[in-house]
């Protein structure tokens, strides 16, 4: 079961539970119009949709449900959180070394580039990369907390539209 909200600026955008098949597409859905009616640039709807597709995959593979994606405004900033059952904090890995050059794959052109980009567990670097390093985790009394912070770059939203 799903639930979607039409509330934009604050509060749950969506809630999930395990085994819902389109809990990626519709999150990214939820968060890119809910944004677009707050009047964010299209680059900034761009890279949080990626970066939300990561953090509720991440939750749908690694944590139980039920799952809620929210969007709060905070002084200066939105606040994208997705919400789990699990209290295991995710772990980057070390971008340098996923991406370590090895002399097999020199020169190998598309099939080279596939294979390095094909490898799991470089999630979190683009998260990372896409919000400007404005991204956490914390543990919450029912499991944990993912979030990232969009600046308030937003072109024409008044405190009260929020």
């Amino acid at each position: 079961m799903n639930t979607r909200s039409d509330r934009c600026g604050g509060g749950v955008l969506f809630r999930w539970e395990e085994g819902e098949r389109t809990a990626v597409i519709t999150a990214r859905a939820v968060l890119g119009a809910a944004l677009a009616a707050l009047r964010f640039p299209e680059g900034d709807i761009e890279a949080a949709v990626l970066v939300v597709g990561e953090l509720v995959a991440n939750a749908v593979e690694h944590a139980r449900g039920p799952y809620v994606l929210v969007l709060r405004r905070l002084a200066g900033e939105f606040l994208c959180e997705v919400y789990d059952r699990s209290s295991q904090l995710p772990e980057p890995r070390d971008a340098a070394r996923l991406f370590e050059a090895h002399e097999m794959d020199r020169g190998g052109g598309l099939d080279a580039l596939s294979a390095v980009l094909a490898k799991r567990g470089c999630g979190l670097q683009i998260v990372h990369h896409l919000s400007e390093g404005n991204w956490g985790v914390r543990r919450t009394p029912a499991g944990k907390c993912c979030w990232f912070a969009l600046p308030h770059r937003a072109s024409g939203v008044s405190e009260g539209e929020a």
